[in-house]
């Protein structure tokens, strides 16, 4: 079975973007069903800047379809300000902010690091082996919450599932071929992500999925994307998915990644300053011949297909 394709934008809530991708008379509050509607999967970004509440993680997952996916992103308290350094008590408080509510929805967890952060392979191990691999260990961790979550926390699992997790790395102490080894380990995804060559673009695969981030690859968070380039993208994407490499693949590690027959992949635009990401976001998923749940065709967002039409890219069916 081809593995999952998913495209999407990184937040959905920005006031540019209404009148331009949201309709002119569509409520705010209705923001995130209109985006859900039209893309496999979104990032939650609120996650980043500070806890959120279990009754927002409960309006998400009902405002989103079935089959639906968020990405999480992780706290930027433990990566930014803490930097990794004593950070079971807030891991603990991030799953038990209500991170469980999104139950069946629930993708990566997405840890970014900012350019400062160098490699440190005891500092990066020691939280990896914290990061708790499925949800009956999360919720277990989540019960060691402090006050911060006092009296809002939500602590049940509907389900075990497991728990996958990627880091976004921007320092180039990270171009060594260990970290990589230490990535396969864990079974954690390094980001792909495009950040206009501010930042090391690096296509090194280390887990069972694929995630993307495109920040712009001439203006970061600002340019679109060309047909030419997203034409790239939708190749690379599509040999991800058939478990394989692109045929450009730069990778900081000299030795291939794992064979697979398949492989998930997320991408997720987050080129929004100038109203690009959703646009752009909906090309690639043409290119790949895929759907919104909303589209006249009713193709679903999560799987690609293969197409005909010039310029399309065929994926592993």
């Amino acid at each position: 079975m081809a593995g999952a394709i998913r495209i999407g934008i990184s937040g959905w809530r920005y006031p540019g973007w209404r009148g331009v991708f949201y309709p002119k008379d569509l409520p705010q509050r209705a923001e995130l069903e209109y985006a859900a509607r039209r893309f496999g999967a979104l990032e939650i970004n609120g996650s980043f800047y500070s806890l959120q509440r279990p009754g927002s993680y409960q309006r998400w997952y009902e405002a989103a379809p079935k089959g639906f996916v968020f990405a999480l992103k992780g706290s930027r308290y433990i990566t930014h300000m803490l930097k990794l350094r004593d950070v079971a008590t807030p891991l603990a408080n991030f799953f038990a902010s209500g991170v469980f509510n999104l139950r069946e929805k629930l993708g990566p967890v997405l840890w970014q690091f900012p350019a400062r952060f160098e490699y440190d392979r005891e500092r990066m191990e020691r939280f990896f082996d914290l990061l708790p691999r499925d949800t009956t260990a999360a919720a277990r961790l989540a019960r060691r919450h402090d006050a911060r979550v006092r009296g809002r926390a939500q602590l049940e699992v509907d389900k075990h599932r497991t728990l996958r997790y990627a880091v976004e790395v921007r320092s180039e102490s990270f171009a060594d071929p260990a970290f990589i080894d230490l990535l396969r380990r864990w079974k954690i995804a390094l980001v792909i992500a495009d950040t206009a060559g501010r930042w090391p673009l690096k296509h090194d695969i280390t887990a069972d999925f694929v995630y993307i981030r495109l920040h712009g690859d001439v203006e970061l968070y600002s340019s679109g994307y060309t047909e030419e380039a997203l034409d790239e993208w939708a190749r690379r994407i599509a040999a991800w998915q058939r478990g394989s490499e692109p045929r450009d693949a730069d990778r900081i590690s000299p030795r291939k990644p794992p064979a697979r027959k398949s492989r998930d992949v997320y991408c997720f635009f987050d080129n929004d300053a100038k109203v690009r990401a959703p646009f752009d976001a909906q090309t690639l998923m043409h290119k790949l011949g895929m759907k919104g749940p909303d589209d006249p065709s009713g193709r679903r967002a999560g799987r690609a297909r293969p197409a005909g039409r010039r310029r399309r890219i065929t994926p592993a069916a």
